[in-house]
C-alpha cells in the first residue's frame, strides 16, 4: 500500500539547494514532482494530489490543510523546499505509527486498534468516546479510519486537549466553562 504516490517529473529536477547528500538529492526530486506548477512552493492542491491514503480517495483536504500550516513558517499558503523537508518526515513518522497500529495490516484502523494508538499516546477514553471517533473521522462509512483520517483525528484531538488543558489551569481533567469559553474553546480548533 503507497501512501505516497510517485509523479513523472514534467522536466528536469534542479540541483537541491545547499546539499548534495544523497537524501537531499532524493527529497528535492520528490519536491520537484509534487511541485507541479514549478513554483518553489508546494500547495495544499498539489500536496493532495501527491498523497495517497490507501483507500483510492483523495486524501482528506482538511488533513492536507493542516499539515501544510505546521509548516508554511511564512503564511504563503504552501512549503518551499526547506519546509517539505519537515512536511515529509511528518508524514513518514505519522505512515510508521500507522502501520504500527495497523496491527492486521488491512490499511484502516479500526476502533480496537485506535484504542491501542491513543491509549499509546497517553489517552484515556470510554469505548463510547471510540465509537464517536470512529463516527467521526471514518469517510468511508466502513467502521475503519484510513491512514490521512487518523492523522486528521490525531491531529484534532491533540489540539481539543491542549486547548482543554488551558482552563483545567489544576490538571485534574474538570472545567468549568461559559458557553462562549466553550464556542471559544472550539472554534479555536475547527
Amino acid at each position: 500500500m503507497a501512501y505516497y504516490q510517485q509523479q513523472q517529473p514534467q522536466q528536469q529536477p534542479q540541483r537541491p539547494p545547499g546539499g548534495g547528500m544523497a537524501d537531499q538529492a532524493f527529497l528535492w526530486n520528490v519536491f520537484q514532482r509534487v511541485d507541479r506548477d514549478r513554483s518553489g512552493i508546494i500547495s495544499d492542491t498539489e500536496l493532495q494530489q501527491a498523497l495517497s491514503n490507501g483507500t483510492w480517495t483523495p486524501f482528506n483536504p482538511a488533513t492536507v490543510s493542516a499539515i501544510i500550516s505546521m509548516f508554511d513558517r511564512e503564511h504563503k499558503g504552501g512549503v518551499n523546499f526547506s519546509e517539505f523537508s519537515g512536511v515529509w518526515k511528518y508524514i513518514t513518522d505519522w505512515q510508521t505509527i500507522f502501520r504500527t497500529f495497523d496491527t492486521d495490516n488491512s490499511g484502516t484502523i479500526d476502533k480496537n486498534e485506535l484504542k491501542q494508538a491513543l491509549t499509546g499516546f497517553g489517552y484515556r477514553l470510554s469505548e463510547q468516546f471510540y465509537d464517536v471517533l470512529i463516527r467521526k473521522f471514518d469517510r468511508q462509512r466502513r467502521g475503519q479510519v484510513a491512514f490521512d483520517d487518523f492523522i486528521q483525528c490525531c491531529i484534532v484531538l491533540q489540539r481539543l486537549t491542549d486547548v482543554f488543558r488551558r482552563y483545567d489551569t489544576d490538571q485534574d481533567g474538570w472545567v468549568q466553562l461559559s458557553y462562549e469559553q466553550y464556542l471559544s474553546m472550539v472554534f479555536a480548533v475547527v
